[in-house]
């Protein structure tokens, strides 16, 4: 799934990495760095070189924080808004001809699994308390 999105992505001229930041920013723009690393579970580090691709393409661009200038606030930039909504269709067109073939029960059953497999790996990823043996 993910060398099929790739591929359809790149013809728009993005990684995956960088639709998601762009996807992720068309949401709510104006967060930090620090705030999008989290949101993508990412690290700070990849959040960066990834921020200064995308603002050396034009497409994000870094404001100082009004609450702490040194800090910065991501905005996308308008070349950077159509470039996400152009990502959002290409996954939109690559579901719908994919999932979008799929009964309504076994969509829900996939929902199902994927949600619980997302919650034991984010269970999986919290610090285990002083002392507890991990499961």
């Amino acid at each position: 799934m993910q060398a099929a999105i790739g591929e359809r992505l790149r013809l728009i001229g993005v990684s995956i990495p960088q639709c998601d930041v762009l996807t992720t920013l068309s949401e709510e723009e104006g967060v930090s760095q620090q705030e999008l690393a989290k949101r993508l579970y990412v690290t700070k580090g990849n959040i960066s070189s990834l921020l200064d691709r995308l603002e050396g393409a034009g497409l994000v661009e870094r404001r100082p924080a009004a609450s702490d200038r040194r800090q910065h606030s991501i905005h996308l930039t308008e070349a950077g808004r159509a470039t996400a909504m152009k990502a959002l269709a290409v996954q939109h067109r690559w579901v719908a001809s994919t999932l979008g073939r799929m009964s309504e029960a076994d969509l829900k059953a996939l929902e199902t699994q994927l949600i619980t497999l997302r919650d034991i790996v984010r269970e999986a990823q919290e610090p285990q308390e002083a002392g507890a043996a991990p499961a």
